[in-house]
């Protein structure tokens, strides 16, 4: 398991076990891991999005800390929110991080998410222009998302 997914895991767990919330000291949790504090970082700006359905506070200093929490949301609200987010672009990888975020919260099932994930991967999307891919890939991500909220 890459130290990434080790991280989200570690988080996720933390979050299950206190209802939603958890405070986190970046550089405690970096020694417990065995990872640097940049690490912990990344992970948080990259898997803990609004997009994702976190909100995220930091205090930094001595006593600083990390608080994550899960917002609750109804499936279409949380559907609406991603469609919001996604923008005119979206790349392979971000559209993959998306689908297994939605089926994590339970929006949308494993089957329907691999559907999704062929129609916007590259061997389906081979045809288009490479520098016009990824706008076509939001596109067709937010009409697919609109189509099943």
């Amino acid at each position: 398991m890459r130290m990434s997914d080790l991280v989200a895991k570690y988080i996720t767990e933390m979050l299950d076990e206190q209802n939603g919330s958890a405070e986190i000291q970046r550089n405690e949790l970096a020694g417990n891991l065995g990872c640097v504090p940049s690490q912990i970082n990344y992970v948080i700006t990259s898997r803990f999005t609004p997009e994702q359905g976190y909100i995220v506070e930091s205090r930094r200093g001595g006593g600083g800390y990390i608080r994550i929490s899960r917002v609750s949301m109804d499936r279409g609200t949380a559907i609406m929110h991603i469609i919001n987010s996604v923008g005119n672009s979206l790349d392979k990888a971000s559209a993959e991080a998306m689908l297994n975020n939605m089926v994590n919260r339970s929006i949308i099932e494993l089957s329907v998410a691999k559907v999704m994930a062929s129609a916007l991967s590259d061997r389906a999307l081979h045809t288009v222009e490479q520098e016009k891919r990824d706008s076509l890939r939001a596109d067709l991500f937010k009409n697919m998302l609109l189509a099943i909220s």
